[in-house]
């Protein structure tokens, strides 16, 4: 039992350590012990205005114009606010995103069946999280090869050029108002010709979203965000309309999608059926069904109705079976024992009967339950659960239709 909870500990301590690493260095300036007079002042916005970096954005650094003084970007207002309130305009200018040197393209549309996104400006930096192909995003600033974006649930972070297709409003509005395409198959590719012999055009996974050239019997001709044309089987496909219609966050459509991804190996960022990392899994079994949920486990659990499965700190496994429901989410923490925060570091979708499917190594299923075969100690660092389904508020601000471009 020891050396379980040594293990998971230790699994905790690494995950807190990366996240640190992939935090925003958003203090940039050159002399330091100038700036040192200011510093409890902007760490204090840090605090107030700006602790998670995961969908507030904050880089101070020096105004090249101005010898002595500093600009502070960031996408809050409120912190705009602050500073012009502490009269602190003379020290300080507030730069907002979206950048000017944009052009008015602040929107766009990932370009890529699977893009992936970095917590800074590189291809060896860290890779926070992953876009389908299709998915609407806020575009905030270009650094080189790469634009700093914002995705429909709110995550910032960094993607190549070629992972999106930068728009204005009325060219997503134009995307948007076309006719669609949804892919529901596993997994496939989109080729030159109407037949699969043809030269690809790309990959494509169960979620990218192409607009609609023609259709035909047996293959639909669609349109990548960046122009290019590839035929697709049409019995992989659905109008996106139909199926947006069709589609809801009901418990048991949910785990149809979860099961479709067991044996899907652990990838850390990864929320596509080519590899999910815990929360990647459950927001993309989410999305299937219409529903846009936070991206990190740490995100899910700020949110939803919490659920009565503890007592005196420990999962209490006669209530979780009688309070739980399916396609509730069940969290969990490493460090439980020893960090009174207990930071969550995993998230699994509840089935029934105490078991759970998470993303854990390979997407599989697990019982929380001692005497079952399929127990999993990792249930020994469950914290606590929280359902997104039956909560008419939550659905109602999280569905596709409340979010523009979808």
């Amino acid at each position: 039992m020891k050396s379980i909870l040594n293990k998971l500990l230790l699994i905790g301590i690494l995950t807190m350590v990366s996240n640190s690493l992939s935090a925003q260095n958003w203090i940039n300036v050159k002399d330091t012990e100038n700036f040192d007079k200011w510093r409890d002042f902007v760490v204090k916005i840090k605090d107030t205005y700006a602790p998670d970096s995961r969908d507030i954005y904050l880089s101070v650094y020096d105004d090249e114009e101005q010898a002595g003084k500093y600009v502070i970007e960031t996408t809050s207002t409120e912190i705009q606010s602050y500073v012009l309130n502490e009269e602190k305009g003379s020290t300080f200018t507030v730069k907002l995103l979206p950048d000017s040197d944009l052009n008015g393209k602040t929107k766009g549309i990932i370009n890529l069946s699977v893009a992936n996104l970095r917590t800074r400006p590189s291809h060896s930096a860290e890779m926070a999280t992953q876009t389908l192909l299709g998915t609407p995003v806020d575009v905030l600033k270009k650094l080189g090869g790469y634009y700093l974006i914002r995705t429909p649930e709110g995550y910032l972070a960094y993607v190549d050029r070629y992972g999106v297709q930068p728009k204005t409003e009325e060219e997503l509005a134009n995307w948007t108002s076309r006719n669609r395409a949804i892919y529901v198959a596993d997994y496939g590719h989109a080729y030159l010709e109407a037949n699969t012999t043809s030269p690809r055009v790309s990959d494509l996974v169960m979620g990218n979203i192409l607009t609609v050239v023609s259709e035909g019997e047996d293959y639909w001709q669609l349109e990548y965000p960046d122009g290019r044309l590839g035929y697709v089987e049409s019995n992989r496909l659905m109008k996106y309309d139909d199926w947006k219609a069709m589609v809801k966050p009901q418990a048991d459509s949910v785990l149809q999608v979860a099961k479709r991804m067991i044996g899907v190996p652990y990838l850390w960022g990864g929320t596509s059926i080519k590899g999910v990392d815990c929360s990647g899994f459950t927001k993309t079994s989410y999305f299937m069904n219409g529903l846009i949920i936070p991206r990190d486990a740490s995100q899910q659990y700020r949110q939803g109705e919490e659920l009565n499965i503890m007592t005196d700190g420990d999962l209490d496994v006669k209530k979780a079976v009688s309070n739980l429901k399916k396609g509730d989410l069940i969290f969990f923490s490493a460090s439980k024992e020893t960090n009174p925060k207990q930071p969550i570091t995993h998230v699994a979708i509840y089935m029934d009967n105490g078991e759970f499917i998470h993303a854990a190594g390979i997407v599989r299923i697990n019982s929380f339950d001692p005497t079952a075969p399929n127990y999993d100690s990792q249930s020994l660092t469950i914290v606590g659960a929280r359902r997104y389904l039956d909560n008419e508020e939550f659905i109602a601000s999280h569905t596709l239709n409340s979010k523009k471009g979808y």
